[in-house]
């Protein structure tokens, strides 16, 4: 089945979230939502989730999953706040357990913080299936960026996180802890491995050098063969040399620190202290 997938741009945090809904019928999902936070003041505010619950309110859709790709960097999750205003199940990669212990550790809360996945409602393996109404979802493990990226491949579409950008893009970086280069490479080849006239919609949009409008949606064969990182049958060892090179180069996104704060909480926040303000920790000379 050939779903209907809606995009909804954050400038700010430059992520791309989706609805996806089946072709005939209710269901739909929810993929990489997010939490808007302004750094400067500390406030949260639900601007960019209230634009979806918008459209879901007004086609009357039953949202059944919120699915996040992976733990991001550079934005906060809203799927704890959609989970609290639809009922819907949270959804993420069984290695976010990996994210949990490591981060955990960075902000010294692994006293605090559950690091076995109970803040999610599932922990997606590796090639299992699932359902969105009548659309089947297949889970396929794309690591590199961080070790729990999922790509979520649902009828034509697939819906690939941070591992791919658009051909005039290229890939994520894959300095974070738990990433790798060559890791990367090994689940874009799965990724290329799907049929060549497969929807590709991707979690951030740059505007490379030369374009003037944000796009987020590519396909299997379009990367393949014009991707500037993985294209044109770039060998694995040119690969990895470019990604290291372009790494070192990058600065820390400016969200990482509260971002993964939330996000390996399923997007909730710290607990409230004694008078009643969450905090959030900002580990100095850790990262």
């Amino acid at each position: 089945m050939k779903p209907i997938v809606e995009c909804f741009f954050d400038e700010a945090t430059f992520t791309a979230s989706y609805l996806v809904k089946e072709p005939e019928g209710r269901s739909c999902a929810i993929i990489d939502p997010v939490l808007d936070f302004d750094y400067a003041s500390g406030r949260t505010s639900h601007v960019s989730t209230d634009k979806i619950l918008a459209r879901v309110r007004e086609e009357n859709l039953q949202v059944e999953w919120i699915l996040d790709t992976h733990a991001h960097a550079d934005h906060l999750s809203a799927a704890h706040f959609l989970r609290k205003e639809l009922g819907c199940k949270i959804g993420i990669g069984a290695d976010i357990t990996r994210v949990q212990k490591t981060f955990a550790q960075i902000y010294n809360e692994s006293d605090q913080i559950p690091q076995d996945g109970r803040q999610f409602d599932h922990l997606f393996a590796d090639g299992e299936t699932f359902t969105i109404g009548k659309l089947s979802v297949q889970v396929m493990h794309t690591p590199g960026h961080t070790p729990a990226c999922l790509t979520y491949v649902i009828g034509d579409a697939a819906f690939v996180g941070d591992t791919l950008f658009m051909p005039d893009y290229g890939s994520a970086r894959c300095d974070f802890p738990g990433g790798s280069a060559e890791t990367l490479y090994h689940s874009v080849q799965r990724i290329f491995a799907l049929p060549e006239e497969t929807r590709l919609f991707v979690c951030h949009d740059y505007k490379a050098p030369g374009r003037d409008e944000y796009r987020w949606e590519s396909t299997v064969a379009e990367e393949k063969a014009h991707n500037i990182h993985l294209g044109n049958h770039r060998s694995l060892a040119d690969f990895v040399e470019l990604r290291q090179k372009r790494d070192a180069t990058l600065a820390m996104p400016k969200l990482i620190l509260p971002a993964l704060q939330v996000n390996i909480r399923a997007g909730e926040l710290p607990p409230k202290e004694d008078n009643g303000v969450a905090y959030l920790r900002i580990p100095l000379n850790a990262v």
